[in-house]
């Protein structure tokens, strides 16, 4: 089961560039959060934030507290225990182009030392099945490689690989951008599917598909100070459909009815 997500006094920066300023928010378990707005606003850094990618730049520091449930995942514990138990899916389909479909999928279980055969069937089917693959696939698992599959197929591979580690929170970075119309409603079904037994955080520029997937949404905005400086700050975090309906700051309600941005 997903776990909540608790983000106090986050800031973030790129050498001098402060990305992020000051991040209050709690996402809640087991429910579809959206975060929108401008480019360049900090909703990638945020994600990354969330599962210490961001930390993997030898420029970039953090400072604050992100809580996955009780975990303080900044001062008790290493990043890659915290990626074990939060998954990632980027905006391009990235499977190992190299590796077949199972051994796609049981990647990172193989990583964390799992190397009984009938326990790796079964998660690989499990998370196939999840990511309402495995009938497209069930034939080819062992025949086909992760890149012989479409773009969108190739992005459900991706989330059946995140899956099959049995994460608390999937994080998902634009996931649909660079998909076709049909295979972005496939993703779309899946995020309404896994909601209620994963903690779902999805990136997106498109409105109308945060409006279909998130039960929360947050909207990120750009301030500018002096001499040019820029830094990513959260604007309005309420329900989806507050914020597409009846949202409380100006600069909100500006951006979805595409005012700016």
């Amino acid at each position: 089961m997903g776990v909540g997500i608790q983000v106090e006094h986050l800031n973030a920066w790129y050498g001098a560039n402060h990305t992020l300023m000051d991040i209050t928010l709690h996402i809640p378990a087991n429910e579809a959060t959206a975060l929108i707005g401008p480019s360049g606003c900090g909703k990638s850094t945020f994600v990354r934030c969330i599962n210490r990618m961001h930390e993997t730049n030898p420029i970039a520091r953090v400072t604050g507290t992100v809580r996955i449930g009780e975990l303080d995942i900044y001062a008790d514990v290493s990043p890659v225990e915290v990626r074990r138990r939060i998954g990632m899916v980027f905006q391009r389909p990235n499977p190992f182009p190299t590796m077949s479909i199972y051994d796609n999928v049981a990647s990172g279980l193989r990583l964390n030392g799992f190397r009984n055969r009938r326990v790796l069937d079964e998660v690989v089917e499990r998370s196939l099945i999840q990511a309402a693959l495995w009938d497209e696939v069930k034939d080819d698992l062992k025949k086909k490689s992760g890149a012989s599959l479409s773009g969108g197929q190739q992005q459900r591979l991706c989330i059946a690989r995140a899956l099959a580690v049995d994460p608390e929170v999937l994080l998902m970075d634009e996931p649909a951008s660079a998909l076709d119309p049909i295979a972005t409603g496939a993703i779309e079904d899946l995020i309404h599917s896994l909601k209620g037994r994963f903690t779902i955080v999805i990136v997106t520029h498109n409105m109308q598909q945060a409006a279909r997937v998130a039960d929360m949404t947050a909207f990120f905005s750009i301030s500018k100070g002096g001499e040019g400086e820029r830094w990513g700050e959260l604007v309005e975090y309420t329900t989806t459909e507050t914020i597409f309906t009846n949202p409380a700051d100006k600069r909100t309600e500006d951006y979805v009815t595409g005012r700016f941005g």
